[in-house]
Formats: structure tokens, C-alpha cells, sequence
């Protein structure tokens, strides 16, 4: 047990704190309260006592106590002003408390991976999945969901519904041009997944959303905007001369839904002046009336399948082998176009085995073949992953500036990629303390209630009385993220205590196996 934390007189816990019981509290008025509002002792499960208190509202820090009672924030005082008795101290002398930071887009699987300790390392306390048009192949999300339950998960968790996958179990698959009865049957599923998700994601990069027309995107817009859920895009194409195209389609989804921009990026764009013209084109939506929010990943590299880098008629196995034996030399062509586009053979990082840690330079002198031939003849398009070298430093940590811009890690446990071990622990030590870019109060309140006030989670994402009890404890200038793309899967360090649900699940540098996170529901 960490010094942090010690014992007092002992309580009985129960699971879930009663609305009576919390009802009384709120009614006793247990915010910064002048005085106690009983002469008997309160009885608390555990307290936060002596921290700097950052609520996740914009609101600068004030020291306080943190009372938390069957995982719910019961009661907050200027320190040491309640006479309760409480089961578990811990002393956040010294150091920051702060909501748990919510990850707005992140990958992972639940079922094999339950314990997400990359995302708790980082203070990170709920995630998102079914990004990218992609989500569980099943017919009945909700028996999945009661798999995950049942399971149990280190970690809070937002569902998505992923159109890809929607595509696939309404039968539609690659076809550019569905019937109407296909059609009718892709909007009934999602109508019924929206019961255990917070909204859509689109994948218009990847088979199969690629093949979907904007009149598609617009139906399935209008049922998720009837159920006031949120429509998450990987958008068609983030080049820098498309973006503002890609952000168009998404807008005329936004007439019906709000809409969010997934790792927002122009790969080529350069220089802080692109990314003022690309923050315009977004506050104009917003000032229409369009509901648009975005999210960014403090990393300069992006991280997807070897399929990103083919046309469009050779990413499947299929279309891949009709173009080998059909158009090679015009395949072989535009990889070199796209390679030399995308800052050359070193700027690809391959990150599958047998190659994971060599770019396709390191591949041309292992292999004595020219990159365009590796990519055809040795890796293919399903081949593997990679991260890919293609952003501008100073247009990405522009857009992360602004107040209307959330932050992802877009990672997983497994990810060979160090945003996914990494992003959270990263704005703090090179945004907040490093580069003083941003005050940490508006870095937390990015993180926490301004990303759950996006997807729609109203229980948690700040310190308030009644809210749910996912909170850490750190010391800012301590914090760490230790992955490096040679090296990402390292754990981020200095988040002290991580409590998820009132239980602590994360305390220096370990998972505690608590699983008391929970699958959230809209």
C-alpha cells in the first residue's frame, strides 16, 4: 500500500451509493461548506486530502478534500474542514486531483485485453471503441456488451457502432451502390445499436466505407441525429488539398447529427498559418449552427494498416491480386508517387512482424529491392501496420491549442505506436510543463469535462458532487511519457493514484485488479 493512502476507521462498502443517500448529501450542501452541517460524524469510504483540486471546468485550482462514498464524489471541503470518518485516506499533499482524463478515440479489445493498464498509467479512466467504421461484428451489440460486463473491464467504456461493420451485416460489403432494402436494413441496425452506443463511427479510408456515397452517410446521419448521438469520422481523405473537401461531406451529415472529426491532421500541411485556416473552416460550421468538434493526438506520426498506402482498386486481396497480374507497372507508379508524397521510404515505420521497427528504407538495404516492389512483392496491402512520418509539428500543436479541439490517443495496449501508451502523459509534460502551451487547468478540462460533454456523458468528466468518482492524483511536473516509436509500449509514469469508480485501479506504476470500470450507456 502506497504511503499515499492509509487506514482509518473502518466502514462496511456497499457497491453503488443510493440516490437517497446521495440526495442527502447534495441537500447537506457538502461543497465547500464553512462548517460541518452535523454534529455527528459523517461516514465516508475514503477521502482526497490536501490536493490542489483541478474540478475539469476551466476553473483555476483551489486546495480541497475529496470525499468519495460508494464510487460516487459525495462531499468537497476546504482541507481538513469535515469531521467524517472515513475508511481510506489518501494524502494528495502537494500534488494535483483532477478528473480521469476520457479518451474520446482508442482501440483495444476488452475481451482479450480487459485491463487496459496503458490507458490507466496515463490517468486515462474511460475509452472509447468501434472507432474508425469499425466495431464487433455482431448482430446483438448488447449481448457483447454483456459479455464485456460480465468480463469486467480496468477501465470506463463508451461504445461506437462502426458503419463498416454495418455495411458488412446488412450485406452490402464493398458495393458503391446498395438497394433500397439493404439499405433500410443497415439503418435498422444501427437504430439498434444506438441503444448501447454513444453514436457512429466512419472509416471512409478503409474498405468498405470508402465505398459509401455521401446520400448513404446522410440517411445514416438522420437516424443517428434522431437518437441525439454523436457521428464519429475518420474522414475520406486527410491530404492536406482534400481536407477541407472531407470536412465538407461531414458537414452535410451535420445537418441532421452532430458530428466530430476523428485525429484531426493535414498530412503535408505545414506552419501555424494552415492551421488558423483550417480552425476557421471549423468555427464557421460552428457559427451556421452545425455541431462540430474535433479531436488531435499529440504525436507527429499516424499509425494504420499498409492498405493506407495502395489505390483504391488494389486494397483487398482481391482487388490487390486483379491489379498485380492487370496494372502492375501502374501500381508499382503509384507507390512511388505516394511514398515520395509521404516524405519518402524512411518516414514508414513497419510495425508487423517479421519487419516491426524497420522502415522501408532499412527493408531496401536489407532486401536489395526498391521500396515499390517490397510493398508489392514481400509486404502486399494486408500485410501489416505501420506509423507514418507526415505531419507538421507546429500545424498539429496549433490545432491542439484550440478550445474547441479534444485530445485522443487513437492507440491500444498492443498498438506499435507510443500514443497509445503515451498521449495523455504527453500533454501534460510537453504541452503543459515543457512548452507552457497550455495552462493545465484547460489542458484537464480538455480532457475531461469538454471530451465527455462530446460524447454525451453527463455522470462523470469533472469533480462535482453526484458525479461518478474517476479521479487521479499527480504531481505535473513528475509526469512522464516514456514510450518512443523504438520502443512504445512503455508505460507513462507519475500518475500516482488512478481511481475508477471509487476504487483505485492504478497506484504507483501498477494495476491494481479491481476491474471496476464499467461499460457506459448513452
Amino acid at each position: 500500500m502506497s504511503s499515499l493512502i492509509k487506514h482509518a476507521r473502518g466502514l462496511v462498502l456497499s457497491k453503488r451509493f443510493s440516490t437517497a443517500v446521495l440526495g442527502i448529501f447534495i441537500t447537506l450542501g457538502l461543497v465547500a461548506c464553512s462548517e460541518s452541517p452535523s454534529n455527528e460524524s459523517i461516514q465516508f469510504d475514503s477521502v482526497i486530502s490536501n490536493g490542489q483540486l483541478i474540478d475539469g471546468l476551466g476553473g483555476p485550482a483551489r486546495a480541497a478534500d475529496v470525499y468519495l462514498k460508494d464510487g460516487f464524489i459525495a462531499a468537497i471541503t476546504a482541507p481538513g474542514e469535515l469531521d467524517a470518518s472515513v475508511t481510506t485516506i489518501i494524502d494528495a499533499t502537494g500534488k494535483t486531483i483532477a478528473p480521469g482524463f476520457i479518451d474520446v478515440h482508442s482501440h483495444g479489445d476488452p475481451l482479450e485485453t480487459p485491463g487496459f493498464e496503458n490507458f490507466l498509467a496515463q490517468g486515462v479512466t474511460t475509452i472509447t471503441l468501434g472507432q474508425d467504421g469499425d466495431s464487433p461484428n455482431v448482430l446483438d451489440l448488447g449481448e457483447w456488451v454483456g459479455q464485456v460486463s460480465k468480463k469486467g473491464i480496468g477501465v470506463n467504456l463508451a461504445m461506437f457502432v462502426g458503419h463498416g461493420t454495418l455495411r458488412e451485416l446488412a450485406g452490402i460489403g464493398q458495393n458503391p451502390a446498395p438497394g433500397p432494402e439493404q439499405l433500410q436494413r443497415m439503418l435498422e441496425l444501427l437504430n439498434n445499436a444506438l441503444d448501447y452506443t454513444f453514436g457512429l463511427s466512419t472509416g471512409l479510408e478503409y474498405n468498405p466505407g470508402l465505398h459509401a456515397p455521401e446520400s448513404e452517410l446522410v440517411e445514416m446521419a438522420k437516424v443517428v441525429g434522431s437518437r441525439d448521438r454523436l457521428i464519429m469520422s475518420h474522414m475520406r481523405n486527410e491530404d492536406d488539398d482534400q481536407l477541407e473537401k472531407s470536412i465538407d461531406e461531414l458537414l452535410s451529415q451535420g445537418l441532421y447529427a452532430r458530428v466530430h472529426i476523428s485525429h484531426l491532421k493535414s498530412v503535408y500541411g505545414k506552419g501555424s498559418a494552415r492551421a488558423e485556416e483550417i480552425l476557421e473552416v471549423i468555427e464557421r460550421a460552428r457559427q451556421s449552427g452545425i455541431e462540430l468538434s474535433a479531436d488531435v493526438y499529440p504525436y507527429n506520426a499516424s499509425y494504420a494498416g499498409i492498405a493506407l498506402l495502395f489505390p483504391v482498386w488494389s486494397k483487398t486481396n482481391e482487388e490487390f491480386a486483379v491489379a498485380v497480374r492487370d496494372r502492375r507497372e501502374e501500381l508499382e507508379e503509384y507507390l512511388v508517387n505516394r511514398i515520395a508524397q509521404r516524405n519518402g521510404p524512411e518516414a514508414t515505420l513497419l510495425a508487423t512482424d517479421p519487419y516491426t521497427g524497420k522502415t522501408l528504407a532499412d527493408l531496401e538495404q536489407e532486401l536489395g529491392l526498391p521500396f515499390e516492389k517490397i510493398l508489392i512483392d514481400v509486404i502486399g496491402p494486408q500485410g501489416g501496420s505501420g506509423a507514418y512520418f507526415i505531419m507538421d509539428d507546429e500545424l498539429q500543436s496549433r490545432l491542439l491549442m484550440d478550445e474547441n479541439i479534444t485530445v485522443s490517443s487513437d492507440g491500444s495496449p498492443t498498438g506499435f505506436h507510443p500514443r497509445g501508451h503515451g498521449t495523455f502523459a504527453k500533454i501534460i509534460e510537453e504541452y503543459v510543463v515543457n512548452r507552457a502551451a497550455l495552462p493545465l487547468e484547460e489542458a484537464v478540462r480538455k480532457m475531461t469535462s469538454y471530451a465527455a460533454a462530446l460524447l454525451g456523458i453527463t455522470d462523470r468528466g469533472s469533480i462535482e458532487v453526484g458525479k461518478a468518482a474517476d479521479l487521479i492524483v499527480f504531481d505535473p511536473t513528475l509526469v512522464r511519457a516514456t514510450a518512443s516509436y523504438a520502443d512504445p509500449l512503455q508505460l507513462a509514469e507519475g500518475f500516482e493514484v488512478v481511481m475508477v469508480n471509487g476504487e483505485v485501479a492504478f497506484q504507483n506504476g501498477a494495476t491494481l485488479a479491481v476491474a471496476s470500470g464499467e461499460v457506459l450507456r448513452p
